[in-house]
């Protein structure tokens, strides 16, 4: 029996049916081979918006109050020194994030993404405050102040994670739009999508364990023998939700649940880097048909990430060295979803523009 056997009703996990549909697939390519270009000319920007109108079941797609879901916790993992800064700063970047002083709340300013930070196990409480309409808004859904050190047994018992998925579903719920932009905070995230890269895909911790935060070749290595800790305090946690439970961290088990949500509801998923991979990595074990639904935005320098995507056969969009997180990538990539539709929308075809197709 599987430590999710006992958990109630209200988490179960969505069904995420196929979206394969040759004939929209068939219509979209003719669409966008048939625009006043060269075949193929537009590269991987034509592959995407093929992608997005499959998505949206759409030859003209749309994309309509994109939201970008920050979601932030502690992890007990912290004290163990995986991470070059103190867990104080998770609660303080969720107030720079809300102030607008982060790096995604500049980038969701400029291209007009409603952002939403989820306090889902912050060290901190945080006051509840009240929705301003064009600013960034916080709702509290916190299980507990951070979860346990997981180098010594589960870092949450299967009902925290439960309600932890259930209320990143809830969130999304809530949320209008068709485009989910997904983030993270929390101070020794990067050890936690480690440890799931390893345990779900086999993968080494000397091949998956990078600097995060900026930690020295002896933090790595520090970092790396406290994660060894980990897997073996939980070697009996294999399937998806019981391993997110023993490794993972309250944000990683609501953008799971975000994803499920998300995918379910039919709008493009828009993956930002390590960590956000790992919750679609979940959700993807769970539920295969959610990648369908996933555009991955960018291939981070934490040297997990180019496994995790290998994982999941994702092409990211950027390659530009990024490693910050906050949904930072996916916001930097949004404009690329945006022009993506727009060519297919309203780029003329040769037969509308009365041009030639050969000579």
């Amino acid at each position: 029996m599987t430590l999710f056997s006992v958990v109630s009703a209200t988490s179960a996990i969505p069904s995420i049916t196929d979206l394969h549909d040759a004939a929209l697939t068939t219509r979209l390519q003719h669409c966008i081979d048939n625009k006043t270009k060269p075949l193929g000319a537009l590269g991987g920007i034509e592959r995407l918006a093929v992608r997005i109108g499959a998505i949206l079941g759409s030859e003209a797609p749309q994309l309509e109050q994109p939201q970008m879901l920050v979601c932030a916790a502690d992890h007990g993992l912290a004290a163990r020194g995986v991470s070059a800064f103190p867990s104080d700063v998770t609660w303080q970047m969720v107030e720079n994030f809300l102030a607008g002083g982060a790096a995604v709340s500049v980038l969701a300013r400029q291209h007009g993404l409603a952002l939403t930070v989820v306090d889902c196990g912050v060290a901190r409480d945080f006051a509840p405050r009240a929705a301003v309409p064009g600013q960034p808004q916080l709702l509290l859904r916190k299980v507990a102040p951070g979860t346990q050190d997981a180098s010594t047994g589960p870092a949450m018992s299967a009902a925290q994670c439960a309600q932890a998925i259930e209320a990143g579903r809830e969130v999304v719920r809530g949320l209008p739009g068709n485009a989910l932009l997904l983030g993270e905070m929390g101070i020794g995230n990067t050890s936690v999508a480690s440890l799931l890269l390893a345990r779900l895909c086999g993968v080494s911790l000397d091949d998956c364990t990078g600097a995060g935060t900026g930690l020295d070749v002896a933090g790595v290595a520090r970092k790396r023998a406290v994660l060894e800790q980990a897997l073996a305090a939980n070697a009996d946690a294999i399937e998806p939700l019981d391993a997110l439970a023993a490794l993972g961290g309250f944000e990683v088990a609501a953008l799971t649940g975000a994803v499920l949500q998300a995918a379910l509801e039919r709008r493009v998923i828009v993956v930002d880097g390590f960590i956000t991979s790992a919750a679609v990595l979940v959700a993807a074990r769970l539920q295969p048909n959610i990648l369908q639904r996933c555009v991955f935005t960018h291939g981070s320098a934490e040297p997990g990430h180019a496994l995790i995507l290998a994982q999941l056969g994702a092409q990211p969009l950027l390659n530009l060295g990024l490693r910050l997180g906050e949904g930072s990538g996916a916001a930097l990539a949004w404009p690329l979803l945006q022009s993506a539709c727009a060519i297919l929308r309203e780029m003329a075809s040769f037969e509308a523009a009365g041009v030639a197709t050969q000579a």
